[in-house]
Formats: C-alpha cells, sequence, structure tokens
C-alpha cells in the first residue's frame, strides 16, 4: 500500500485478493486493485465506492480533484475500483486468456467477470476496509448496472445509492436491448446530418472508398465498411456529433486517398486492445437464466444500416459483432472464446425483483431522455420496480454526463439522495 499527494487530495493505493470464483472462496484467487482519494483536509468522511462503465474499462485516474470528485470529496471518501480484469487488477487480455488454455477454458473464465462477480468483490473489499459499515455506491453506466445487482445481492452493505444512466431492464434480455437503442442510433444518425449536412456526401464517399479498396490502418488491420461505421458510438457523448464531423471532414488526403492522420485517428477510436472485456462480454452483461445472446446486436440490426446504395449512412452505436473479431488484431485470438461465451446456454440471475421490491437502500438515479445506449423506458420500468427510488429524467445531459458536468449530475443525484431535490 502507498500513498501520495495530488492537488487537494491525498491518495492511496490498495491491492486485494478475492476468489476468482466466490462460490469456491479456497480455490484460485485474483487481485484487486483501487485508489482511495480523499480531500487533502484530512477530514473524515463517509467512503463512496464509484464503479465505473463498461464492461471492461479502469476505473478513473485521477489528477487531483477533477471533473465530478471535486464534488464527491466534499462529502465523501471515493474508492476508485479496477474492476477486475481491468486497469491494475489481474488484467484480461489476449496474453492472459492464452495462458488459460484452449477457447473452452477462456471462456469459463471468462464467465467469472459479470456483474455479480463484481458486486461480490465490492463486499470482500467493504468488509476488509469497514468492516460492518455500509458504504455509498455511485454507478456509471454498467456501473450502474451492477449497483442494482448490490442492492439484489448485498443491500446491507449500502448506505445509499447513486446511479447516472445505468438503470438496467431487469428482465431484459440482450434483444430487448438491442430492438430498444437501435432506434435511438438511428435518430442520433438523424440529428447528426441534420447539424452537419454536409457530412451525409462525406461518409458517403468515405464508405464508397471502403467498399471499394483494401484499406490498412497503420497497425495492419483492415478498415472495412462495417468497421467505420462502428464509430457512430461516439454519438451518444455530449461532444461525440462534433469530433466525428471534424474527423470525416479531413479523411482524404487527396481524391482516392485516405490521409494517414485519419487512419491514425479512426485506429485509436476503434481497437479495443485496452478493454477486450467489452467485447468479448459485452452481452452477456444483459443475459440471466436460460438463453444463449447468440450475437443479438447482430441478428437484429436493421437492414437501414446496411443501405450503401441510397442515402445517409448510418454509424452503428454501442454493439458489438462477430466480424470484429476478425478484424482487431487484440481480438482475433479470442474469437473462439466469443463464440462459446455468445453460445453460452445460461447464466447466472443478477437481479432480484423481490429483495427490489422491499428495498430500503435510498436510491437517486439519473436517466437520460435521449441515452443512446440506456433505453429510458427499461429504466424507467425498473426504477418503479425498485422500492423508494428517485429518479431525474433530463434532457440537458447525454450519457457521459457524469464525466463532463464538471460534478453537475452528481450534486443533483446526492441532492435527491438527501430529499433535497
Amino acid at each position: 500500500m502507498s500513498t501520495y499527494r495530488q492537488p487537494g487530495t491525498v491518495v492511496t493505493e490498495h491491492l486485494f485478493d478475492v476468489p476468482l470464483r466466490h462460490d469456491d472462496p479456497e480455490g484460485e484467487t485474483i487481485s484487486l486493485f483501487a485508489r482511495e482519494v480523499g480531500a487533502a483536509d484530512g477530514v473524515e468522511r463517509p467512503w463512496l465506492l464509484f464503479l465505473q462503465g463498461g464492461p471492461g474499462f479502469a476505473s478513473p485516474r485521477p489528477v487531483g480533484r477533477d471533473a465530478w470528485l471535486d464534488r464527491a470529496l466534499r462529502d465523501y471518501r471515493v474508492l476508485l475500483l479496477d474492476q477486475r480484469g481491468t486497469g491494475r487488477s489481474t488484467r484480461v487480455n489476449r496474453h492472459s486468456l492464452l495462458r488459460r488454455g484452449g477457447a473452452e477454458a477462456q471462456a469459463e473464465y471468462l464467465s467469472h467477470f459479470r456483474a455479480d462477480s463484481i458486486v461480490r468483490d465490492a463486499e470482500l473489499v467493504r468488509r476488509r476496509l469497514l468492516g460492518d459499515v455500509p458504504w455509498s455506491v455511485l454507478g456509471q453506466s454498467f456501473g450502474g448496472f451492477c449497483a442494482v445487482t448490490y442492492l439484489s445481492f448485498a443491500p446491507h452493505g449500502l448506505r445509499e445509492v447513486l446511479i447516472a444512466g445505468g438503470l438496467p431492464g431487469l428482465s431484459a434480455s440482450a434483444e430487448d436491448v438491442y430492438r430498444a437503442t437501435y432506434p435511438h442510433v438511428a435518430a442520433k444518425n438523424v440529428a447528426h446530418y441534420a447539424r452537419y449536412p454536409g457530412d451525409v456526401e462525406t461518409v458517403r464517399a468515405i464508405v464508397a472508398h471502403l467498399l471499394e479498396h483494401d484499406v490498412r490502418l497503420p497497425g495492419g488491420a483492415r478498415l472495412t465498411a462495417p468497421a467505420f461505421q462502428t464509430l457512430g458510438r461516439a454519438l451518444g457523448g455530449l461532444s461525440g456529433s462534433h469530433e466525428l464531423h471534424y474527423l470525416t471532414e479531413d479523411a482524404f488526403d487527396a481524391p482516392g486517398v485516405l490521409g494517414d492522420a485519419f487512419l491514425e485517428e479512426v485506429q485509436h477510436r476503434l481497437s479495443l486492445a485496452a478493454a477486450p472485456l467489452y467485447a468479448v462480454l459485452h452481452e452477456s452483461i444483459y443475459a440471466q437464466g436460460p438463453g444463449a445472446t447468440a450475437w443479438a446486436a447482430h441478428r437484429l440490426r436493421p437492414a437501414a444500416f446496411d443501405n450503401y446504395a441510397s442515402g445517409p449512412v448510418l454509424l452503428t452505436g454501442e454493439m458489438m459483432y462477430p466480424w470484429q473479431f476478425d478484424l482487431d488484431p487484440a481480438l482475433i485470438p479470442l474469437r473462439d472464446a466469443a463464440e462459446l461465451i455468445a453460445a453460452r446456454p445460461s447464466w447466472p440471475v443478477l437481479y432480484d425483483p423481490a429483495v427490489l421490491a422491499a428495498n430500503e437502500v435510498p436510491v437517486a438515479a439519473a436517466v437520460y431522455h435521449d441515452d443512446m445506449y440506456v433505453d429510458r423506458t427499461l429504466s424507467l420500468r425498473t426504477a418503479a420496480a425498485i422500492r423508494g427510488t428517485r429518479v431525474w429524467v433530463t434532457n440537458e445531459h447525454e450519457h457521459d454526463g457524469m464525466r463532463v458536468s464538471a460534478g453537475a449530475v452528481l450534486d443533483r443525484l446526492i441532492a435527491i439522495a438527501r430529499g433535497d431535490a
């Protein structure tokens, strides 16, 4: 454990050993890394666990009281947890998975990296740090899904729950999620092209070039038209439309020549080398009970997204497709394991409706009205099913509101949880 100072904060690093399989506490263990961030004034404050969005992304790397931390540190001591498989916790990537053995062994290992295991990890960490004292939890996006699992499995460990853009459908399958979110993605495309009408022809020119040529990114991966379309996941953030406009406006160095700067930026945005768990487990975060996810986003993809002949080319969103495991060098070695994950016939349940209906933990949730990733109808249905949940529905923010609002979203959630808003 090491401690150091940053502007306005004191940071302490923690490392915990937890069971890989919580039903086998004496078996294999993995490591969890977490940063404790406290205000530099030395005042003791209650703990707030932050659960990052994803799946498969490490917790934020803070620099002092940046972003929402400034607001959080007025009331809490914050624990930034690298969820299992991410960051400085025992990492999951193509190298570590290959050491597990073949595809079946890899897929079995990966099955222990969902919200149910993350919540049990968090409970072990809480008991080691706080004993019997409950703590507050802040969940962003997938972190909110984990928070609802926490409310289901271990409400005794919770003082209050704050959720930003992360109320899951309690019984929604992957198919239900993509039926709901594909129309949101299409609407974001319409809004983008209305804002930047010249991008209709620009994007069509890029896609036409990709359909006719074998284009390679600087790292050697092939850039196809469908791969380019996945850049549309940026449209769910506050500045994503503007970023895509600036990216595509400089795509061609000359007629028929895609520029190196464009290709380098596309490679950076497309690669999942830093978060392979996001790719492999993305659909499984919706899976409960019997039924394989079976590449639901691929199966349900509307024909409009494959229309390259006329009209604006529609970019896609937070969906994973099997062909991505043929293109991204970081994912190619994981293709067989990903197929087994997609074909897995049954998954443990993630939510307990009876426990949630009897909930006594204060819950405050921000539901973004125009959220491209988490359908508001499913979220509001879940809010109604969790006793005592207070909801703030807003179109002031996009899905990344927690990160980019300079603490405004968190401030509102805290006020709601306390009955002050």
